[in-house]
């Protein structure tokens, strides 16, 4: 198992019906998050569901769209995109998600930028 995959394995996930839950929002106002970006899940344990990382004070963190948007227009998937956010990136010394959760959002989309 890599490193990546590890990662993405200990990460704390929320299902659809928890995040509608958390966010107190409908169903399809959530599943617009998806639609528009706004989150990534992955169907990998089955249900989708999100890693909680990607929320913060139970709002989808708000650097995270432009993110997810630069690592989509380099050619990841979805699961390939959320791997990426959570493993360790050796150039930052961090998993991206945590440089983005401390407002480091330009380093983070300049290393994924670098990725296309």
């Amino acid at each position: 198992m890599s490193e990546t995959e590890t990662a993405a394995q200990a990460a704390e996930w929320l299902t659809l019906p928890e995040l509608v839950e958390i966010l107190g929002e409908t169903l399809g106002r959530v599943r617009r998050l998806f639609d528009e970006q706004y989150l990534i899940g992955s169907r990998r344990n089955g249900p989708l569901a999100v890693p909680a990382v990607f929320l913060k004070d139970d709002q989808p963190l708000g650097s995270l769209r432009g993110t997810i948007i630069v690592l989509k227009d380099a050619g990841f998937s979805d699961d390939e995109a959320i791997d990426w956010l959570l493993a360790e990136e050796e150039s930052m010394g961090r998993a991206p998600i945590a440089a983005l959760r401390e407002g480091h959002k330009s380093e983070v989309r300049r290393i994924a930028r670098a990725l296309a």
